[in-house]
């Protein structure tokens, strides 16, 4: 909010915001509005109405990971969930997708946790379900992102369950698509990171020109397999 701030008391033309925490935006959108100062949100979506999204829809992420890995593992098998940071649209989404489409496929989702996007805590969370009996040979992680699904690859591998369990992540880094080479990892989702920040500017080159933009500008997820 104070860096918001900052850019109006310069009198800057537009603002593009990627916001940490969607629940947090009102107030920003807000002071830009006052000021007479277009602004368009990137890559989290606070959904306020009049001011542009530019991003793509977290639910279809979760949806078409989760459908991938229940068809991998031919629908059998419990589903642990490692969710992002729970203030966050995209980890609320993809999880809801994730849940969604478990559900449909007559599998039974057996625990949620939050590892925060790291890689570390993605590990930790793994461990503990394996250690604890939660996670089993033939049951599915449909983690909320890649750095999380690699913490769970290198669980599972010291575990020496990776072989039965199938792991899927979402943003096609290039550690993830290298762990598909491996055949570690099973599956992600591209985010298109370059479309998304090329979108939002010019969103905001349209609003400073007086255009007319759509609250929501999809940039689509496309699943890897």
């Amino acid at each position: 909010m104070s860096q918001v701030e900052n850019f109006i008391s310069q009198k800057v033309d537009s603002i593009i915001v990627v916001p940490v925490d969607t629940s947090a935006a009102q107030p920003m959108a807000d002071a830009a509005k006052k000021a007479g100062i277009p602004l368009v949100f990137v890559n989290r979506n606070p959904s306020i109405a009049g001011v542009p999204y530019v991003g793509s829809d977290s639910l279809y992420a979760g949806t078409v990971e989760m459908e991938e890995l229940a068809k991998l593992a031919g629908a059998k098998g419990d589903v642990v969930i490692l969710q992002g940071q729970v203030s966050n649209e995209a980890a609320v989404l993809r999880t809801q997708g994730c849940n969604e489409k478990a559900e449909a496929a007559g599998m039974k989702v057996v625990a949620t946790q939050s590892g925060e996007w790291d890689r570390a805590k993605g590990q930790a969370i793994t461990e503990n379900w394996i250690q604890s009996g939660t996670l089993k040979e033939g049951m599915v992680v449909c983690a909320n992102n890649d750095e999380m699904a690699l913490g769970a690859v290198n669980a599972l591998k010291a575990g020496k369950l990776l072989d039965t369990v199938f792991v899927g992540g979402v943003d096609a880094t290039s550690e993830a698509l290298a762990a598909m080479e491996a055949g570690d990892l099973e599956v992600t989702v591209f985010q298109d990171a370059v479309g998304q920040g090329k979108g939002g500017v010019d969103a905001a080159v349209d609003l400073m020109a007086g255009k007319t933009v759509a609250d929501y500008v999809d940039i689509p997820y496309v699943l890897v397999t």
